[in-house]
């Protein structure tokens, strides 16, 4: 673990310390013609090797250094730097460091025993279903059933929040009810009711204020509902 550890902190320190926002800009506008884009893969090894300290591995300070340049080089390719592009290539990366880390301590015929366990223990796929149940068929149950006052405030919501904000709201409060529960700290759901409840959705002096603030606090009330119950049920499962 301590090698994962070592590696995981040289990727960080590269791409996320080291690096200005200047580099970045550079390496999009010229690509291959950066030279930013070289000293930047040679750093990522540079610090890997630094970090294991052990002279003896160079060869996996070059193979992180050649596929840290070339992951870099594939997302250049792509004129947008989004959110999704971002995953993709942070994705990549700890993918490459789990390879380094798995050949530096042979436990590549470790891979398939230890997916096995995880999928046959009753622990792992209780949480695992929790989690999948109160971010997705959650909030579709929760859409449904707050269908029939959706078109009445539609209009005022479209006007005044964010384009989808409400779905990610919910599925970030769900997912933290989830993990107080798992982890026992029921009195931190009454916290992050009580910090919710203090949003101001609109001016009551608008019209539609008090419907919108209803059908808010209904789909609220069924989140933590749902989500509790869930959470319940997956520690008895558990525990």
């Amino acid at each position: 673990m301590l090698i994962l550890l070592q590696l995981l902190l040289a990727h960080i320190v590269t791409d996320f310390v080291v690096q200005p926002t200047k580099w970045v800009v550079h390496k999009r506008e010229h690509k291959t013609k950066s030279i930013y884009l070289y000293i930047h893969a040679f750093i990522s090894g540079f610090l890997s090797l630094l970090f294991l300290g052990k002279l003896e591995w160079w060869y996996i300070a070059v193979f992180i250094s050649i596929t840290h340049f070339f992951i870099d080089l594939w997302k250049l390719q792509f004129k947008k730097d989004d959110l999704k592009m971002f995953i993709s290539d942070q994705v990549l990366h700890l993918l490459i460091i789990v390879i380094a880390w798995l050949f530096l301590t042979s436990n590549f015929e470790n891979i398939i025993p230890f997916i096995s366990s995880i999928f046959s223990s009753e622990a792992v796929l209780g949480v695992l279903i929790g989690y999948l149940l109160i971010i997705f068929p959650a909030g579709f149950l929760i859409g449904k059933a707050t269908k029939r006052w959706q078109n009445e405030v539609e209009d005022d919501l479209r006007k005044n929040s964010l384009d989808a904000a409400g779905r990610y709201i919910g599925i970030f409060e769900r997912v933290l009810v989830l993990t107080f529960i798992l982890t026992t700290n029921f009195s931190a759901i009454g916290f992050l009711i009580a910090a919710k409840s203090i949003l101001r959705f609109s001016d009551k002096s608008e019209t539609g204020a008090r419907k919108q603030t209803e059908y808010v606090l209904i789909g609220t009330l069924m989140s933590f509902t749902i989500t509790i119950l869930i959470g319940f049920l997956v520690r008895h499962i558990v525990f």
